[in-house]
């Protein structure tokens, strides 16, 4: 047991070293582009991987926080950290409405409700007038975080983007491992006998759909700083769909599962976009999908566990 925990310390002292230094290597923009995205899969890993809820609008949550973030970092000229704030609020509040609407349900009816409930959030993003409709909201300014650093500069911009999804990734892992986390992965083990332990499951579930929805809203608040734009494409229910992709590939229900998988995907679609293959890009995600799912369950991480246990 402590061999496990001291072994877990230098992992994460070994990967936080590399994420201090790598900037310095890749391009900033890239690796920022991949911590979003890999807090968002994270987020999304802590409904279907630890609760059990395949959730098909998670999108709707990214598309939230970058929209409300984005607008008012516009109109209102508000620091960006408040700018995050809100965003994330805001999503957290529609995970509340949709959470509550979505948890009655079970199994494919509960991704139907949350498929159908993030089409409709697409619409209304789509029609609104302060959202720029199908050109979005463009040229978002970073801002100076507590009106003192200057986040043009994409070194210092990766630092803050990387300290987010530290506390994200913190919260998650502290969520996991306390006892409402033991709990939600006993709903997802066996429900009935959950609810004949006592434990009112909905709204168990209920709680962790908001928490998800808010991290979501974060990592797309995040996102619009980095680009400078919160658009459609955030809301589509393609990006709930990838989202569902980078968690299987990195292995659903571990924590460190989304990160690889986020960083798997993103990487690949920006090598393919920009050579010949890229107007096939969307077939070969499709490839990748079937195969995970078929050869590989388990994922990257959940493969490299077995193949220690088996070998060590």
């Amino acid at each position: 047991m402590n061999t496990s925990i001291f072994t877990h310390s230098k992992l994460n002292l070994v990967l936080l070293l590399l994420a201090l230094v790598a900037p310095f290597v890749l391009y900033p923009v890239f690796l920022m582009k991949v911590l979003c995205f890999a807090l968002f899969a994270c987020a999304f890993n802590l409904l279907l991987g630890f609760a059990g809820l395949l959730s098909f609008g998670h999108a709707v949550f990214l598309g939230t926080g970058g929209y409300v973030t984005g607008y008012l970092m516009i109109n209102t000229g508000i620091t960006p950290e408040l700018g995050i704030l809100a965003g994330t609020v805001a999503a957290g509040l529609i995970g509340a409405l949709y959470g509550k609407l979505a948890v009655r349900r079970e199994g494919i009816y509960f991704a139907m409700v949350t498929l159908a409930l993030a089409q409709l959030a697409f619409f209304f993003y789509l029609q609104a007038p302060f959202t720029g409709g199908e050109d979005g909201l463009q040229g978002v300014p970073r801002g100076h975080l507590f009106g003192v650093i200057d986040l043009s500069d994409n070194l210092q911009m990766y630092f803050f983007v990387l300290a987010i999804f530290l506390f994200g990734f913190w919260l998650i892992q502290r969520t996991v491992h306390s006892p409402f986390g033991q709990v939600l992965k006993a709903i997802r083990e066996n429900e009935p006998r959950a609810i004949s332990l006592g434990y009112n499951v909905n709204d168990y579930k209920w709680v962790a759909f908001i928490i998800s929805a808010a991290l979501a809203g974060l990592a797309g608040s995040t996102k619009t700083l980095v680009f400078q734009l919160a658009s459609l494409t955030d809301v589509h229910w393609h990006m709930s769909g990838e989202v569902v992709l980078m968690t299987l590939v990195g292995g659903m229900g571990t924590l460190f599962g989304p990160l690889v998988g986020a960083a798997a995907i993103v990487t690949i679609q920006n090598y393919l976009s920009g050579g010949e293959l890229g107007n096939y890009i969307h077939i070969i995600m499709g490839a990748i999908f079937v195969i995970c799912v078929l050869a590989f369950r388990n994922g990257i991480v959940g493969q490299f566990r077995k193949v220690l246990k088996q070998n060590f």
